[in-house]
């Protein structure tokens, strides 16, 4: 049997243009079925369907707190970006090469995909053990690429944080999803847009 040597086992760090649109596609899909599936998986143990509220199913009430929250947060991020320097809300160049070239169909189709599985996971899996707060923890604290500077930290965990208190006040989880996806669907499609201008 072949042992591993660990020792020898270093972390390579890439450059986001050394991959792929291929690959970052791919490590896109198969990172959100995987959170996804974990979601499914703490559920199942929790015994907490968080579809349920389908009998309560009210669009209008889902989309204005969605769409008002989406709103309001992308009302901020817009105000911050006039004060914040550029670099401190630099990704590494993720969101540019994810979006920049994206047709708006396929925009679309991964805020969607985005929007469902995060919040399967972090709204109805996570935050059901373990609250809000520590819920958004940990929403920051995954998204790596965002915590080499403060002030995107604390953005992604109050925008978690809001994410959570609407599901909180409304008790849909359509809600969040709705916010989730209007945000990273507006987003990407500024980014898409910006890099058509330049």
């Amino acid at each position: 049997m072949k042992k591993w040597n660990l020792r020898k086992f270093k972390l390579k760090t890439l450059d986001i243009n050394e991959i792929s649109d291929r690959m970052l596609l791919m490590n896109l899909y198969i990172t959100q079925a995987l959170t996804v599936f974990i979601g499914v998986i703490i559920l199942f143990f929790q015994r907490n369907n968080i579809f349920m509220d389908l009998k309560d199913f009210n669009v209008i009430k889902i989309l204005a707190w969605g769409i008002g929250y989406a709103g309001l947060f992308l009302a901020i991020n817009m105000i911050l970006s006039r004060f914040v320097p550029e670099d401190v809300s630099d990704d590494g160049g993720v969101n540019d090469k994810l979006f920049g070239n994206r047709p708006l169909w396929h925009i679309f189709v991964i805020s969607t995909v985005v929007a469902i599985c995060e919040e399967i996971l972090f709204r109805g899996a996570i935050q059901h053990a373990i609250g809000a707060y520590w819920t958004s923890i940990l929403f920051a604290a995954i998204h790596i690429r965002y915590l080499k500077h403060w002030i995107m930290t604390a953005l992604v965990f109050g925008v978690s944080y809001g994410l959570g208190w609407i599901y909180i006040q409304t008790g849909s989880l359509w809600t969040p999803i709705v916010a989730h996806l209007v945000i990273d669907l507006v987003m990407g499609c500024i980014i898409r847009f910006r890099k058509d201008k330049e």
